[in-house]
């Protein structure tokens, strides 16, 4: 882990954290003050969660993963992000530890938005049996999850 990547997953979070849950908040209460403390302990615990995210420890990471998106992307539909949300820091930590929690197949768009390649370069990979083929179409997402594992050293 760099101190670059976990710099900009932890800031990340924070604005994430800030927008999605504190912001509502906020408005509720028609008050900072009533979030203040909150807003403390959020920058305080991103650093903690982005070093949990990024660390050696996988079910640490799997966990956090879990508790960050349901927390942050709470509905009553399955999670399917927008391919650009996987060029985020948190999206690409999300496809390195848990791959897609809402599919077991994605778009070769999408693919290609998990591993930070265009879609030409994810049919390639499929086409040099890189990348797995899913019966139903598009690329399987534990393929994708094999591949970025093997990308950053088989660290998970």
């Amino acid at each position: 882990m760099s101190r670059a990547e976990h710099q900009e997953l932890a800031d990340e979070l924070r604005r994430l954290v800030a927008i999605r849950l504190l912001d509502p908040l906020r408005i509720l209460l028609e008050s900072d003050a009533a979030t203040a403390s909150l807003q403390r302990r959020i920058d305080r615990d991103a650093a903690t969660w982005a070093t949990r995210l990024l660390g050696p420890d996988h079910q640490a990471a799997v966990h956090t993963c879990a508790r960050l998106l349901a927390a942050l992307y709470p509905d009553d539909g399955p999670f399917d992000p927008p391919d650009a949300w996987w060029r985020t820091a948190l999206g690409q930590v999300v496809a390195r530890r848990i791959g897609h929690p809402g599919a077991d197949h994605v778009s070769l768009s999408t693919a290609g938005a998990m591993l930070g390649i265009t879609r030409q370069g994810v049919h390639d990979l499929v086409n040099r049996d890189k990348l797995e083929r899913h019966p139903d179409g598009g690329v399987s997402t534990a393929s994708i999850r094999a591949r970025l594992d093997q990308l950053s050293g088989g660290h998970r």
